[in-house]
């Protein structure tokens, strides 16, 4: 599956395959901090979106807080060390383990391993945190019981860029999720637990999860399937 990195070819497409651009690129309109910090640790600076760690532990929320199914598309860098990410279909965790529940798209600076670079995450309450690596295939059954599988031609640490800027390609549709590097899978997984069990819809956030960090966005396109 092609990413396109060239900022023309992405609006060309976006025309065409009905993604809308969700960052003007400019400002954070569109955009809310969840929980609040002291000091804004997202700005908006000459195209591109920063979160800087040190102001605080902090998730940067696209305004539709009731997705379901869409494609999200962005690219992202570490200048140095960082963990980050995307959550999707994330709620707030009534049990109050953490701020929200969620599934979520790891990313974080190369050398952070296959357990985070590239993996997903299960933030929910109540279930298993089943482990879906960078590579992996995982399904999980009805009973909550789970398979994994490896993905050919997955992408490696060797194809993604260190300090650079890196493409990622969320697809999250019906119990199907799907994760995407630079053109190359990530990571998926399938589940077949019972509706009331499966996060429905929810938030898109980006994640700040390190003191001393900064992580950089621009790009972002969504298209929704529904």
């Amino acid at each position: 599956m092609a990413v396109c990195h060239a900022l023309v070819a992405e609006d060309k497409k976006a025309d065409k395959d009905g993604f809308k651009a969700i960052f003007d690129g400019k400002t954070l309109t569109g955009w809310e901090e969840m929980p609040a910090a002291a000091a804004k640790a997202w700005t908006a600076v000459d195209g591109v979106i920063v979160g800087e760690g040190d102001k605080g532990r902090t998730y940067l929320v696209y305004e539709n807080k009731e997705l379901a199914d869409f494609e999200l598309k962005l690219n992202y860098r570490f200048p140095g060390k960082g963990n980050s990410g995307v959550s999707v279909r994330a709620s707030k965790d009534e049990t109050g383990r953490r701020y929200f529940q969620s599934y979520h798209a790891d990313l974080g600076d190369v050398g952070s391993g296959k357990q985070v670079l590239g993996a997903w995450d299960f933030h929910v309450p109540g279930r298993k945190e089943h482990a879906c690596l960078r590579g992996d295939r995982l399904v999980i059954d009805v009973n909550d019981n789970s398979t994994v599988t490896k993905i050919d031609g997955a992408v490696t640490e060797s194809d993604i860029s260190k300090n650079g800027w890196n493409a990622v390609h969320l697809i999250v549709k019906g119990n199907s999720f799907m994760f995407f590097i630079n053109g190359k899978p990530a990571s998926e997984f399938t589940e077949h637990l019972p509706e009331n069990k499966r996060l429905q819809k929810g938030m898109i956030q980006l994640q700040l999860h390190d003191p001393r960090m900064v992580v950089q966005y621009k790009d972002i396109q969504l298209k929704i399937i529904k």
